[in-house]
């Protein structure tokens, strides 16, 4: 350690031993890097593969719905905080401009206009962020999509309280046990990733909407060709 170098306090040091030793073996490090990392990866593969093996007839009963409320002219909400924000604003750029020749649907994230988050958060709550635009925003035959790794969200839940009060289709993807979403009884579908490490979860998320996605799309097909 570089004198004069102070030792980082909790477990850094022990996740990361190799930054704090006086001496790097150099290929030990690569090979514990190539070690979590083929680890790390065998982990949300076998996540992703339970989470849509166990719930395959549920996304397909969840796209269903969905493709149906698009096809009356409804449009997608999308909400979440943190990275689960980001994952929020994926969602609905894969639904509004899709890769190759997809059709394109009506979607948006609610984290995304920042004048409208933070004048809601400074001037009545940050647990309303939600709520407030989908009072103003939805409709009768619109759906609300919130991303959550805890599933305790409040501001989500309120916003799916709001969705439900307005005649929203409600998705829920949650993480753990589903933590209160699972909980709430305002939630149509809800999917759960059943792990405690907040990266795999979303990862796994992720996957959960590309297929909802998917099956959307396919579902859409089909209500067009059937005529």
């Amino acid at each position: 350690m570089t004198p004069g170098t102070e030792r980082p306090p909790g477990g850094m040091e022990s996740l990361y031993p190799f930054l704090y030793a006086e001496r790097v073996d150099l290929d030990a490090v690569l090979e514990q890097v190539r070690r979590s990392t083929a680890e790390k990866a065998g982990e949300i593969v076998a996540l992703r593969e339970h989470v849509l093996q166990r719930d395959r007839d549920r996304l397909v009963a969840c796209a269903e719905a969905m493709a149906r409320r698009f096809a009356e002219g409804g449009r997608l909400f999308v909400l979440g905080n943190g990275g689960s924000s980001t994952d929020a604003q994926d969602m609905a750029a894969l639904f509004l401009h899709p890769p190759g020749s997809r059709r394109a649907l009506p979607a948006v994230s609610l984290t995304g206009d920042v004048a409208v988050v933070t004048a809601l958060a400074n001037d009545i709550g940050f647990d309303v962020v939600f709520a407030r635009q989908l009072a103003a925003f939805g409709r009768p035959g619109d759906l609300a999509v919130g991303l959550s790794t805890s599933g305790n969200s409040e501001n989500l839940l309120r916003g799916f309280d709001e969705a439900r009060r307005r005649g929203l289709l409600t998705v829920g993807l949650a993480g753990y046990e589903g933590g209160r979403m699972a909980e709430a009884g305002t939630i149509d579908h809800l999917f759960v990733v059943p792990s405690s490490s907040v990266h795999r979860i979303q990862e796994a998320q992720t996957t959960v909407y590309h297929v909802l996605w998917e099956l959307v799309q396919v579902r859409l097909d089909e209500r067009e060709m059937a005529g």
